[in-house]
């Protein structure tokens, strides 16, 4: 069943569907809402077991919290989580294959959905859904054939509560299967006349399915003239694929600018959108900044060996020439490979990932 295509929901499957939530940390059978302690159970003291008694976790500073933890072949379909705006790019979310120490996924919570800027925008596309008030969805298929284990880390000074729920099934996976990576990347600025990385020498096979974009701009003007380029498995110096502009990679044009509706205009679709735009306020708001994604669902890039993905930063100048910008710059990058893990950057620590 493709993601998003209702052709096939009738049919009948041979797996198991399990949920895993604060009040039913296993997933197993018949144990959801049996908690007789947690962060509800003061407002559950007069009702007792089966109220509510543990509808989140709190994490503690520095601390590292398993969300779930799944033996077995089969596949998440489902996270829900919510937590308070601040702590949208102070948590860490990993996750971790068939037994592997390495993570596949490593990034911001908040970037992972589509909210890099510690701001509520509505995302409407068909892998992200975010709702009001910071209500985070995902539809990710992520199978894995022995295990999978998803965690939070909490990089701030004080505690923090998290709400979750991670729906999953049991059964056996296809052999073609692949796992979800996702990577995060930050220029806070861009070196002068450098790319910004989103993905550098990932190993295969596999296939690139979307990307989130963070973006701080830093000069006046118009920031988004650079190309989106793919350098596919042999590719060296020149890229397979080369976009025609940031813009026009994300299914806009024209600078994203719709003069009668006031300028920069959001818009979030299946699968691409610009659902954020931070405008100065004229205090303490006084960069422009964008929330970007374009998810590669139709259309994958598919790679046997090697996938590096860049893109450039660039603007105007005087005489028609192009202005090389040092903007702030963070990206997410989605896409499966065979391998449980493979090349990817350092850990993002609580500086890295602030929004400043």
């Amino acid at each position: 069943m493709t993601l998003g295509n209702l052709t096939g929901i009738s049919a009948l499957a041979d797996v198991e569907t399990r949920s895993i939530s604060a009040e039913n940390p296993t997933g197993e059978p018949g144990q959801g809402g049996r908690r007789t302690e947690g962060t509800g159970a003061h407002a559950a003291r007069d009702l007792g077991q089966g109220w509510k008694v543990s509808p989140s976790i709190e994490i503690g500073p520095g601390e590292t919290a398993t969300l779930a933890d799944i033996t077995g072949s089969g596949c998440i379909t489902h996270v829900w989580l919510t937590t308070h705006v601040d702590n949208w790019r102070r948590l860490i979310l990993r996750a971790f294959w068939d037994g592997d120490d390495n993570p596949a996924i490593e990034t911001p919570v908040g970037d992972f959905f589509c909210s890099g800027w510690g701001k509520f925008a509505q995302v409407n596309s068909l892998p992200v859904a975010v709702n009001p008030n910071g209500g985070f969805n995902c539809y990710w298929e992520m199978p894995f054939k022995q295990q999978a284990e998803l965690t939070i880390e909490n990089t701030h000074d004080e505690p923090v509560v998290v709400y979750f729920q991670v729906d999953y099934w049991l059964g056996a996976v296809p052999d073609n299967s692949a796992h979800l990576h996702a990577q995060w990347r930050r220029s806070n600025p861009l070196a002068a006349k450098t790319v910004h990385t989103l993905l550098d020498g990932v190993e295969g096979p596999g296939h690139y399915v979307g990307t989130y974009i963070a973006w701080g701009v830093n000069s006046t003007g118009w920031w988004g003239e650079g190309e989106v380029k793919f350098y596919l498995d042999g590719d060296e110096e020149f890229p397979t694929i080369c976009g025609t502009g940031t813009e026009d990679y994300f299914g806009g044009a024209w600078n994203f600018d719709v003069p009668h509706l006031g300028g920069y205009t959001e818009f979030s679709t299946p699968y691409l959108g610009m659902p954020q735009v931070i405008r100065p306020d004229g205090q303490y708001q006084s960069q422009q900044r964008f929330g970007m994604y374009r998810f590669h669902l139709p259309d994958p890039i598919r790679f046997k060996e090697r996938l590096t993905v860049d893109v450039q930063a660039l603007g105007w100048r005087s005489g028609g020439r192009y202005l090389p910008l040092q903007d702030d710059i963070a990206s997410t990058a989605f896409f499966y490979s065979t391998r449980t893990s493979t090349h990817r950057p350092a850990t993002p620590s609580h500086d890295d990932m602030e929004i400043c």
